[in-house]
């Protein structure tokens, strides 16, 4: 997925209001740009570090700044939520191993109670495939990523809505790509969310499967690489 507009650095002043942050350009300028993570975002919103913006013309959107990755000392974090669907959809297009052999692929359909699945994937002769994707951004420990990094009760209702579907006889898949550059496996943050681990527990139990990816990020764009190993 590479960024439809050319990113810019700065420097991250503040990250507010769960939306909003204030950074400084390098001509001294103060600009406010929107910040696409409801998390807490923790380790990535310290002030004074360095971060990547998208400028945006669009007269729709109410700010003229995105804010798009976090650089830190030896990696590059992407803190938009909502890039991770992008990127799981241009690796579906080219291929995922684990995820192989579908002929069609379908974002955003409505399942269950009140609930989407971020992909459905299908072929004729073959078990339906849900597909729910989590971005993470979190690392406590060097080369280790965690979720989640606040607590999400949304999340662990699409764990009991996957589960719901493995037992009417389908496939259901929870895919974690891994929105930094400096880790290589894997965990849940149980001590963040008890709840989520537990439903998570129960989830595994029931037969949905569970895929890390990884992604090279560069103030380009992001793409999914390889597997990583959860556990």
């Amino acid at each position: 997925m590479r960024f439809a507009t050319p990113l810019v650095p700065a420097r991250l002043i503040r990250r507010y209001m769960r939306f909003l942050s204030d950074v400084e350009l390098s001509d001294g300028t103060v600009v406010k740009a929107h910040c696409p993570n409801p998390g807490s975002m923790m380790g990535l919103k310290d002030e004074g570090m360095r971060v990547w913006i998208e400028p945006n013309d669009d007269p729709k959107k109410k700010l003229d700044w995105g804010w798009r990755l976090a650089e830190l000392p030896d990696a590059f974090v992407g803190i938009d939520t909502g890039a991770a669907n992008k990127v799981v959809a241009e690796a579906l297009a080219e291929g995922i191993d684990a995820l192989s052999g579908y002929d069609v692929i379908r974002p955003e359909v409505k399942y269950r109670e009140k609930s989407r699945v971020d992909f459905l994937l299908s072929s004729s002769g073959r078990r339906d495939c849900y597909l729910e994707v989590k971005s993470v951004t979190l690392s406590r420990q060097a080369g280790l990523a965690e979720f989640p990094d606040s607590v999400t009760a949304r999340g662990a209702k699409h764990l009991g809505d996957l589960a719901a579907m493995v037992e009417q006889g389908h496939r259901a898949v929870l895919l974690f790509l891994v929105q930094r550059t400096d880790c290589d496996r894997v965990t849940l943050a149980a001590d963040i969310d008890p709840t989520y681990a537990a439903a998570f527990k129960a989830a595994q139990a029931a037969g949905v499967e569970v895929i890390c990816l990884a992604c090279a990020i560069t103030p380009d764009g992001i793409t999914a690489t390889h597997q990583l190993p959860y556990g």
